[in-house]
């Protein structure tokens, strides 16, 4: 981070100093009182079941220059006093982002914006010293502390944005302040909250409200959604497998199971031959994406087939794992209808006997029954040779599993429904053989971490 001054803090955040110096020096923000450093700015945070305030005495003793409060402090220590630590937070890192001049690109969607942001940054760093958002830091907390740590090496910088709710995106790209802004794709993630994919699909065009003039909109040409977006919105870069309609175009995809899934990218009458290390062809539309926006920047298809190449997924995100005894596909890091899809996809593909360890997918509201009720017949219909389904709302994906089988005149024996975790362990022995290929995937509030802990002890 490059150091800031108190003054600048103050004026940035709109508060009023006490018992401090204006001229003194910040050298990081944190919101964590456990991981103080020496000239830090603390910013406490209220959550349902934590406030930061009650930390403040603490920050001072590791080496913190000053805080913010929501609340009068009765010490002598600096403290900068405002109305709403969150919106203080953003507005500092608001004023801090315009501090550089670097190439940001935002990254939102409902399914793959944590890979697609993985392989941009896999490109862009072939030519620029390049940041990218690390772990779930794509929210209104995680996005800031993300932009302060741009300092004056920083070329560009690659942001996932997350959302919920109508207008988070919208404070996120005013922070963010995008030269170039991705959509991945519009499903059913949020629609709780959202009330229909035209809804979500809102929420996620609130990623151009704070595009810089003349920045690029890089869009899922393939998203039935994102499609209508074709005749409203200028300035627009589509990518997809449709060679008649998309700028950037894929064909010749063939999946190569366990090594990933190679194919040929274009771009009129410009091609390259990538070998994507991840399997599934949904990865091929997020190194369309990659590619589209390396372009964009000026970087030659060379490097940009290099980074495609060489990209790393982040944690739990179809993390490929070979035991002595199984294939473990760990994808725990979350779910939704489409992911859920795309994860069996891939374990189709497999040579061996595959077995999906699937979980409730939250946050799909009166859409949920039916939403897993559909998986478990798509699972089924996959010939997916065992389904084992865990957590209240699976049991519709037991039921549906259940209707395909029946359907298809096909052995039922072993569809399983287990209410928790710990009831799938106790059959587990039994149900599991070596060298079986199996798929875990849930939300990440069920924390199937702990069925990926024991299936691979």
């Amino acid at each position: 981070m490059k150091a800031l001054s108190v003054k600048e803090v103050l004026n940035a955040v709109q508060g009023e100093l006490f018992n401090g110096d204006e001229n003194g020096v910040i050298l990081n923000v944190s919101t964590d009182s456990r991981n103080i450093s020496e000239g830090d700015l603390f910013i406490p945070l209220r959550g349902d079941k934590f406030d930061g305030h009650n930390f403040i005495d603490t920050v001072f003793e590791k080496g913190a220059v000053c805080v913010l409060s929501e609340i009068d402090l009765d010490f002598e220590k600096p403290y900068i006093k405002v109305e709403d630590t969150k919106k203080a937070l953003a507005d500092l890192a608001e004023y801090y982002r315009g501090l550089f001049d670097i190439f940001v690109v935002a990254v939102t969607g409902s399914v793959g914006k944590t890979t697609t942001k993985d392989i941009i940054y896999s490109v862009l760093r072939q030519k620029f010293k390049t940041l990218k958002t690390e772990g779930n830091f794509n929210n209104e907390i995680g996005v800031p502390l993300t932009i302060f740590r741009i300092d004056e090496t920083t070329e560009a910088l690659v942001l996932e944005m997350g959302m919920n709710h109508f207008n988070e995106i919208h404070r996120l790209s005013k922070i963010g302040r995008p030269d170039i802004a991705v959509i991945t794709n519009v499903g059913y993630s949020h629609i709780e909250n959202l009330g229909s994919r035209e809804g979500i699909l809102k929420a996620k065009c609130e990623i151009f409200d704070f595009l810089k003039e003349g920045g690029l909109k890089v869009l899922n040409g393939d998203d039935d959604m994102i499609s209508t977006l074709r005749k409203k919105e200028s300035n627009t870069c589509f990518y997809g497998t449709d060679k008649f309609i998309n700028t950037f175009y894929a064909d010749g995809i063939v999946e190569n199971g366990f090594e990933g899934v190679s194919c040929y990218i274009h771009k009129g009458d410009k091609c390259f031959f990538a070998n994507i290390k991840t399997p599934g062809k949904h990865t091929v539309l997020n190194a369309l994406c990659a590619a589209a926006v390396g372009d964009c920047l000026g970087i030659d298809f060379c490097d940009i087939k290099t980074g495609i190449e060489n990209f790393e997924m982040s944690k739990m995100r179809m993390d490929i794992v070979q035991t002595d005894k199984f294939v473990v596909i760990n994808d725990v890091y979350n779910a939704n209808p489409a992911s859920m899809r795309a994860g069996l996809d891939v374990l189709a593909n497999y040579d061996k006997r595959k077995v999906c360890v699937l979980g409730d997918m939250f946050e799909l509201g009166d859409f949920a029954p039916k939403l897993h009720f559909e998986l478990g017949e798509y699972a089924c219909s996959k010939n997916i040779d065992v389904i084992v389904c865990i957590g209240k709302l699976s049991e519709n994906i037991y039921k549906g599993a259940l209707s395909e089988a029946e359907k298809k005149s096909e052995n039922k024996k072993n569809i399983y429904y287990f209410k928790t975790q710990d009831d799938f362990f106790t059959m587990i022995d039994s149900i599991l053989k070596e060298n079986d290929a199996i798929l875990i995937k849930a939300s990440r509030g069920m924390r199937f971490e702990k069925t990926v802990e024991k299936v691979m002890r």
